[in-house]
C-alpha cells in the first residue's frame, strides 16, 4: 500500500499503510477481498456513502477526503483532500508507471481530438511503430481495439491500457484530453512527452459554469507539461495563445492565417480531397474542408516534433483515411451526397456546413438534418438551429440522444433559434429515423444530404436505454429503396 501512495498527499491515516494490497476499485460493486476503495465524488453520487459496503466487501484499506463516523478496525483509513487526485497518482503507481515508458501525446481542445488522436496512430502505424490510442471511438493497444465508453477514460483504466501497451512494446501512445478528464484529474501522475490544442468553441456549459471556466481547465493541461515536453498550439484560434502562458514545455505553433512554426494553405478544396501546401510542400489528402486543413497540420507538427521525417510524413498524410463519423459520405446510385459528421457544438456544425457551401455547385439542395442531446448543454440549442438554418437549403429538427429528456422539449427549445426568414425551410420529425427518412425522399439527383450530431454512435439513449442506431447505415439503407 505504501508504496502506491507515493507522491500522494495525505493529510491523516489510520492503520498501517505496510499492507498488500489486491487492486484498486472506485465502484463499490467490484471491490472484493484486499482491495483498496477510494470514495469518489460524482455528480450522481457519493462514494462515501458506500465506504461500509466496500469494507462487507473485503477492501482492506479505504481512501476518502472526510473520515467516516465509524473507524473500522483492522482496515486502514487515509484522508487526502483529493480523492480524484489521489486515484489517478494511486493508479501509475500501481501500473509502474507506464506512461513514462511510452510517448503519450495529449490532445486537447472543442473539436478535431478524434480526428488528430486517430490519423496519428494510424499514421504511425503506418511508419511502421507500435502504437496505442485512448479516444471518443475506441482503444487500441496495438492491434488489440476496445470499445471506449468516454472521451477520456477513469484514471485506474487509462493506466491499465498504458500498461498493456508498454507490455505489448507500443513506442508512441495518442490520447484524447477532454475537459471533463481534466477537470476530474483523471491525467494527473500521467506523464505526456506532448500537447496539441485545437481550438476552443461553446460546450460542455452543463457542466462548466462559464465559458472562462472551460478554457481554464484545457490552460491547467498545457500549465502541467513538464520541461521536457513539448506544447503544440493553434495559434490562429483567439485562446491558442491562452493555452500556451505558463507552460514549462517547447511552445509551438501552427496555423493557416497567422505566422507559425507549422503554417499551410489550401490550394484545393473538393469533395474528393484538399490540395495543401504545408511549410513550403504541397500534399494531396483525402480529408475535405478547412478544419481538416488545421488537424492535418497538427498532425504533421506532431509527427516533426517526435522525430519522423518531413517528406515520409507527407507521403503518409496522402494515404490516410477520413476517422469512422467523421465527414464520412457516400454517393448513392441516383446521385444524392449522403455526409454523416459528429458535429454536435454549433462551431463543428458550422464549419462541417460551410465546407459543404465551399465545394458545392449551389445548382442542388443541401438538406441538413440534427439534433441536440438531452441532459447536456441547453444553451447551444437555439444556436445550432439557428446556423443549420441559415446554411441550409432545408433544415429537418429531430431527435439526438434524448437521454432522460422530453424530446419534444430539445426541439422546442431549439427552434427558437430559427430565424423568421428561415421558417419555410424548417420542419421537426422526433423520430431520427423518419428524419433520415423524410430526407432522402426529399433529396434529389446532386443533392447533399448532412445528418449531425451523432457521428460513429451506433445506438440512441432514450429514457436511459441504448437503442441500435447508426446514421451511416440507416441512410444508406434509405438510399438504397429509393433507387429500387
Amino acid at each position: 500500500m505504501k508504496d502506491i501512495l507515493w507522491k500522494v498527499a495525505i493529510e491523516a491515516v489510520h492503520g498501517s499503510t505496510d499492507v498488500a494490497i489486491e487492486k484498486m476499485e472506485f465502484d463499490s460493486r467490484k471491490v472484493s477481498e484486499n482491495d483498496v476503495f477510494i470514495a469518489i465524488r460524482g455528480t450522481i453520487s457519493d462514494g462515501h456513502e458506500f465506504i461500509e459496503t466496500a469494507i462487507n466487501k473485503g477492501a482492506i484499506a479505504i481512501i476518502c477526503d472526510v473520515f467516516p463516523q465509524i473507524i473500522v478496525t483492522g482496515i486502514t483509513f487515509i484522508k487526502v483532500n483529493d480523492t480524484n487526485k489521489a486515484m489517478a497518482v494511486m493508479a501509475a503507481n500501481y501500473f509502474d508507471n507506464p506512461s513514462k515508458k511510452l510517448k503519450l501525446i495529449g490532445i486537447t481542445g472543442t473539436n478535431g481530438k478524434t480526428t488528430i488522436a486517430s490519423l496519428l496512430f494510424q499514421l504511425f502505424q503506418k511508419a511502421g511503430y507500435k502504437t496505442g490510442l485512448l479516444s471518443t471511438v475506441k482503444i487500441v493497444v496495438d492491434t488489440n481495439e476496445y470499445k471506449a465508453t468516454h472521451t477520456t477514460p477513469d484514471s485506474i483504466a487509462i493506466n491499465h491500457y498504458l500498461n498493456e501497451m508498454v507490455n505489448a512494446g507500443v513506442e508512441y501512445c495518442f490520447m484524447e484530453v477532454s475537459s471533463h478528464g481534466i477537470h476530474q484529474k483523471r491525467t494527473e501522475g500521467l506523464h505526456f512527452t506532448g500537447g496539441v490544442f485545437t481550438n476552443l468553441s461553446h460546450d460542455h456549459l452543463d457542466y462548466h459554469a462559464t465559458f472562462s471556466e472551460y478554457r481554464d481547465v484545457k490552460k491547467s493541461f498545457f500549465d502541467h507539461l513538464p520541461k521536457t515536453a513539448f506544447a503544440l498550439s493553434n495559434i490562429d484560434d483567439k485562446n491558442g495563445s491562452v493555452m500556451m502562458q505558463n507552460t514549462n514545455a517547447r511552445k509551438l505553433t501552427y496555423a493557416l492565417k497567422s505566422y507559425a512554426d507549422y503554417k499551410a494553405q489550401i490550394l484545393e478544396n473538393q469533395l474528393s480531397g484538399l490540395l495543401l501546401k504545408i511549410n513550403d510542400n504541397e500534399v494531396w489528402v483525402r480529408l475535405i474542408g478547412t478544419f481538416n486543413a488545421y488537424n492535418l497540420l497538427a498532425i504533421y507538427g506532431t509527427a516533426i516534433e517526435l522525430g519522423l521525417e518531413s517528406l515520409e510524413i507527407l507521403r503518409l498524410l496522402s494515404e490516410l483515411e477520413s476517422v469512422s463519423g467523421r465527414f464520412q459520405y457516400i454517393i448513392s446510385n441516383g446521385k444524392i451526397t449522403a455526409i454523416v459528421d459528429y458535429a454536435h457544438t454549433p462551431d463543428a456544425l458550422e464549419n462541417v456546413l460551410k465546407t459543404i457551401n465551399d465545394i458545392r455547385t449551389k445548382n442542388e439542395q443541401l438538406i441538413t438534418v440534427v439534433g441536440c442531446g438531452g441532459d447536456r448543454d441547453k444553451t447551444k440549442r437555439p444556436i445550432m438551429a439557428n446556423i443549420a438554418s441559415d446554411l441550409s437549403d432545408k433544415i429537418i429538427i429531430t431527435s439526438d440522444n434524448p437521454r432522460t429528456e422530453n424530446p419534444e422539449t430539445i426541439i422546442e427549445e431549439m427552434e427558437r433559434g430559427v430565424a423568421p426568414q428561415n421558417y419555410k425551410k424548417t420542419v421537426s420529425i422526433i423520430d431520427r429515423k423518419q428524419a433520415i427518412k423524410a430526407a432522402c425522399q426529399l433529396a434529389q439527383a446532386n443533392d447533399i444530404i448532412l445528418i449531425a450530431g451523432k457521428g460513429h454512435e451506433t445506438y440512441q439513449e432514450i429514457n436511459g436505454i441504448r437503442h441500435d442506431f447508426d446514421d451511416m447505415k440507416m441512410v444508406k439503407e434509405m438510399l438504397e429503396q429509393l433507387n429500387k
